[in-house]
């Protein structure tokens, strides 16, 4: 009962800051003027978006692999399938489900832990949110920009060190001092303490330098097909942007769909890119412009290929799974 009450208030807050959020960009922005934006855009320069976002997404799968590989060798095609249905079930489930959707469906698939795929997850999130501020911080400095979207950069690196802490002593929580007494307390609930050690080991990745450089270079790569496509959005529509202004955009965007929203990242995505957009001095009507298609390139995207992979994988093995995961109640771990 805990379980579904929780999983009902996570989705409740979801759905609630993506209704502010909505509520904030209607109330600011002309949305008649920004919707006659959308009807000029160049298809040519939407095309070159959608290129760059595809590769932005392999990108992302060699990452995943990569960080796999230290606790299975899994092909890349596979590891793009798995994570093309988590990307669909986030455009369709609120608070961010699709990332547990995806370390159970890899774990059942592959036969490995889904405690240790869903640690892998955790490294691949806090690795995202380290380039995304560092990205964000440099394109402040370059183009000078203050107010609140500096202070949200500055508190982003501050969350960002608490991750990269928090990660450390995930990894070495077996070696720290009292761990022998917790380990023996934990001990009393064996499938607690199974799924404790499994994670550790997903954890464990970013402990390799080798596999924690790869998933850097991969990430920085991946980012930069993204601001090069939001770039080329700005020209579909005549937003001729600076390549701090794209890089601000891509990475403050991205940082703010971190947070637990509704379905699809809904008005986290859009409130945003208007934000920044007045920090750069830029148009809000342009800025609302370039999010809507933007966000509407990557949904479609993810939930198009996430549809085929969902189809062409099957879901029958993992339907039980997904629905504790919903529900909160805890999940049977699988042994390797």
């Amino acid at each position: 009962m805990r379980g579904r009450t929780g999983a009902i208030l996570r989705v409740g807050i979801g759905l609630a800051i993506s209704i502010f959020s909505i509520w904030f960009v209607v109330r600011d922005v002309d949305l008649g003027a920004a919707w006659t934006i959308i009807q000029t855009a160049n298809p040519a320069w939407l095309v070159l978006a959608l290129v760059c976002m595809s590769t932005d997404v392999l990108l992302r799968a060699v990452r995943w692999q990569r960080l796999i590989l230290p606790i299975k060798r899994v092909r890349v095609m596979p590891i793009l399938g798995y994570l093309l249905v988590g990307y669909l079930a986030n455009n369709v489930l609120p608070a961010r489900l699709g990332e547990l959707v995806r370390s159970h469906y890899l774990g059942d698939r592959e036969r490995i832990s889904r405690a240790s795929t869903l640690g892998t997850v955790v490294v691949e999130r806090v690795v995202d949110i380290a380039v995304l501020v560092a990205i964000a911080a440099v394109a402040i400095l370059v183009l000078n920009v203050r107010g609140v979207v500096a202070s949200a950069v500055l508190v982003g690196l501050a969350v960002t060190g608490l991750l990269v802490v928090a990660l450390a002593i995930g990894i070495a929580a077996h070696r720290l001092p009292g761990a022998g007494r917790a380990a023996a307390v934990l001990e009393r609930w064996p499938s607690a303490a199974g799924a404790a050690r499994k994670l550790r080991d997903g954890l464990a990745v970013a402990g390799r330098p080798r596999t924690l450089a790869e998933a850097l270079v991969l990430s920085v790569a991946a980012w930069g097909a993204t601001v090069v496509a939001f770039a080329a959005i700005g020209q579909a529509i005549g937003l001729h942007l600076l390549v701090g202004e794209a890089s601000l955009l891509a990475a403050g965007i991205a940082l703010a769909t971190a947070i637990p929203s509704g379905p699809g990242y809904l008005g986290t995505y859009e409130l945003a890119a208007v934000k920044i957009a007045e920090a750069l001095g830029r148009s809000s009507e342009q800025a609302l412009a370039l999010a809507l298609l933007a966000h509407a390139t990557v949904l479609v995207l993810t939930s198009v290929a996430g549809a085929a992979a969902f189809l062409r994988l099957g879901w029958t093995s993992s339907i039980h799974e997904v629905e504790d995961v919903v529900s909160g109640a805890p999940d049977p771990d699988v042994t390797p």
